[in-house]
């Protein structure tokens, strides 16, 4: 046996152990759009099983399904253990809300608190698990909360 041929079983070995992806310790709080989007997740991870499986030969794509039953064993437990969160306007900062905030230098910024795995920042949701969301929660228009090392003002609740 050649020895490129032993490194390259060997590197195909070692992509097909994938670590599996680390679920959060925190509250899997979710909010309807998100406990939609984990479901969807978890019907595309059991589709890419299915299809690994089916495959026929899994010797010949092993990190297609270590891919496949990594994902399928976070989605599940991230299911599993989905608390769904209504959001109730009640005039603070909740989870499922918005919120605005003033920074010092006029800049205001507009953030939906939402869980962990529907949380794009760029796209203007947080994790209600964030230190943004920590400082705010339980807020109210008017109120000064330290955020970054600076002092925001909350001027807006939705």
């Amino acid at each position: 046996m050649s020895v490129a041929f032993t490194r390259e079983e060997d590197l195909e070995a070692t992509a097909a152990d994938l670590p599996d992806r680390p679920v959060s310790p925190h509250p899997n709080l979710v909010t309807p759009q998100g406990l939609a989007a984990i479901d969807d997740a978890l019907a595309q991870a059991r589709a890419a099983y299915a299809s690994a499986q089916a495959s026929g030969s899994i010797e010949a794509d092993r990190t297609a399904m270590a891919r496949a039953t990594r994902d399928l064993r976070y989605w599940s437990a991230r299911r599993s253990n989905a608390q769904l969160v209504e959001t109730v306007a009640d005039g603070r900062v909740r989870f499922g809300g918005s919120v605005t905030i003033e920074r010092d230098d006029g800049r205001t910024q507009t953030w939906r608190i939402v869980g962990e795995d529907e949380a794009d920042p760029a796209k203007g949701s947080v994790s209600h698990v964030s230190p943004l969301t920590r400082a705010l929660i339980g807020k109210g228009v008017g109120d000064e909360a330290m955020v970054a090392g600076q002092s925001v003002e909350i001027i807006a609740v939705d």
